[in-house]
């Protein structure tokens, strides 16, 4: 698992995302079922805290952030709002999905592979190398100082 770069949490915000997790809306449940089953390896946090922000779902290898919206997120400054909120976390290198609370129950598999495609097309090729280990092998398989020592 790559180390978690998300935004510390703001204070306060970790009790308040206990208290979402208990209060969870239906399409949110559903999705969690799921995603909590770990699909294709990867880990899914449910009302992660970041920022000043709490995240619906997400996915700390993949960095991406699943947010399921209700009616609510189309009217009023919403809009706004949440294009504000995807941009934070843009900058913080983190990309947003956003799926429709109606999607999620209408169509319960099609959003998790919605999810899962995205989450997939995000992983890194590899994992970075971990500082002071191993050098790096070429494309036969041998250590790249032990050629440097053969003899012309």
């Amino acid at each position: 698992m790559l180390k978690d770069q998300a935004p510390k949490p703001h204070c306060g915000a970790i009790p308040k995302a206990r208290k979402h997790r208990r209060t969870l809306s239906l399409p949110e449940v559903l999705l969690w079922q799921e995603l909590r089953k770990r699909p294709q390896g990867l880990k899914f946090r449910r009302q992660h805290p970041s920022g000043a922000y709490i995240l619906d779902f997400y996915c700390a290898d993949a960095r991406l952030a699943i947010e399921v919206d209700g009616g609510a997120h189309d009217y009023g400054d919403r809009p706004q709002r949440d294009a504000a909120r995807d941009a934070w976390f843009a900058r913080a290198g983190i990309a947003t999905l956003r799926i429709a609370a109606r999607d999620v129950l209408g169509d319960l598999e099609g959003a998790i592979t919605g999810v899962l495609a995205a989450c997939v097309a995000r992983l890194p090729l590899h994992h970075p190398a971990v500082r002071g280990g191993p050098p790096p092998r070429d494309e036969l398989g041998e250590e790249l100082d032990r050629l440097s020592n053969r003899s012309d």
